[in-house]
């Protein structure tokens, strides 16, 4: 087994696909509609789906926006500077929610940021690298 990769509904795919390739760097990798079923599927992914796990938007056709919920938690990047990645985040007009620093409780350099939906994502610094 491995994984494939992890779905997120979002309420603007065309929001969500320039965050995730112009803000983070991936690439949309496949994009399909189903017209019959009135919605599309976007994966977008540092490589190819072959190659590790990917990020599935989906975009239901009918709704602008979910409630987030209490479960989801986040989705973790490696980075080489969290910090630099914080500040490329707000250059290209992206949200950073928990700046660049250490861990509560540790020492690993962490930074949080968000997606158009509200969805979070945690920079994790390379090992190696000091704050």
């Amino acid at each position: 087994m491995r994984l494939l990769h992890t779905m997120l509904r979002v309420g603007n795919l065309d929001n969500s696909i320039d965050f995730y390739t112009q803000v983070l760097g991936m690439r949309v990798l496949r994009r399909n509609d189903y017209p019959d079923g009135k919605f599309t599927l976007a994966f977008v992914g540092y490589q190819e789906e072959s190659d590790g796990a990917v990020i599935e938007l989906t975009h239901n056709w009918d709704t602008e926006k979910y409630d987030l919920g209490t479960g989801y938690g986040h989705i973790a990047l490696e980075v080489e500077d969290a910090y630099d990645a914080c500040a490329k985040v707000k250059d290209r007009g992206g949200k950073v929610t928990r700046e660049a620093g250490p861990m509560k409780h540790g020492t690993t350099v962490i930074a949080f940021v968000e997606d158009p939906d509200g969805y979070k994502i945690e920079f994790i610094q390379r090992k190696g690298r000091q704050a």
